[in-house]
């Protein structure tokens, strides 16, 4: 695996980027056939376009764009989300088009789909509206954007998971991982991972993309499976202490903004080594846990390179 490959969000992510499975996905969700996967047409942003904004999945196929994301833990402002990925993805496309022509410019048809396999109980689908977030109730509001959230944990959607064998398998390793995991009173999540993917190889299971890929998968399965569990227990910890105690300790505790890249580093260290969490780690730099996320992976990518 080459040095210099960008670490994606996590497994799912990384799937995606393969056409076949970002296809055979496709077809799952929309009841299609489609069976050429060349006419898919990458679009995911990626730390190439922006530092800030990056997503899993996004692709075009048959004037549709698709935009695809995974979350382990619940998100209400995915609307908002997607509506940054959609208008970074279509500023790109027509970038060169007349926009202020007499010529109509024809944009392909969004499709926001969210997969959901987290701890907390969910529904087996749901949607997630923009205008749910607005700060003023619009009976018909001008501008909407509808975001269709799949449950894919254990006994949820199993006609989506049996049309789509590379969603099933994925899902088959996030169970192992947990399995395992749970096993050691969740000690150990290097070995959870990696007991884990011997196990798919073994059943055939995500096979030649686990072989190929082993040393990534067990990086970014550990740092991302590490923050899920920090979120978990956080929101547990804010249930039973109240929100405003946590909101007085970011605001003493997260000026960190302007630091110097040496105590930059030095934060994301202590929080690899476990000295101290993530929670504490993005108050440091001022950030929320998701883009402290964001940039400790990137941090991870240049030290490897």
């Amino acid at each position: 695996m080459s040095g210099n490959r960008e670490y994606k969000s996590d497994v799912f992510s990384m799937l995606m980027e393969d056409k076949i499975n970002a296809l055979q996905l496709y077809n799952a969700l929309n009841g299609s056939t489609y069976e050429n996967p060349d006419e898919i047409e990458m679009k995911t942003l990626d730390s190439g376009f922006s530092l800030s904004v990056r997503n899993d999945a996004a692709f075009v196929l048959d004037s549709n764009l698709s935009i695809y994301e995974h979350q382990s833990s619940i998100c209400p402002n995915m609307p908002v989300r997607c509506l940054i990925y959609f208008t970074n993805i279509i500023e790109r496309m027509v970038n060169k088009r007349n926009l202020y022509g007499k010529s109509s410019v024809k944009i392909p048809t969004p499709k926001f789909a969210i997969f959901y396999n987290g701890a907390e109980e969910q529904p087996e689908q749901y949607d997630l509206k923009l205008s749910n977030l607005f700060a003023n109730y619009i009976e018909e509001p001008e501008l909407e954007l509808t975001c269709r959230v799949y449950n894919i944990n254990y006994g949820k959607n199993r006609r989506l998971l049996d049309a789509c064998p590379v969603l099933r398998e994925y899902m088959m390793f996030v169970d192992y991982v947990r399995e395992y995991h749970a096993e050691n009173d969740f000690e150990k999540l290097e070995l959870a991972i990696n007991r884990a993917i011997d196990r798919c190889i073994m059943e055939d299971v995500l096979k030649d993309f686990l072989i190929e890929h082993r040393s990534e998968v067990v990086k970014v399965t550990q740092l991302d499976y590490t923050f899920d569990r920090q979120i978990e227990l956080e929101r547990e910890e804010s249930r039973a202490e109240g929100r405003a105690e946590g909101r007085a300790e970011g605001r003493a505790e997260g000026r960190a903004e302007g630091r110097a890249e040496g105590q930059r580093q030095e934060i994301f260290r202590s929080v690899l080594e476990g000295d101290y969490d993530a929670k504490r780690g993005a108050q440091k730099l001022n950030l929320s846990v998701e883009e402290f996320v964001k940039q400790m992976k990137e941090n991870m990518k240049q030290i490897d390179n």
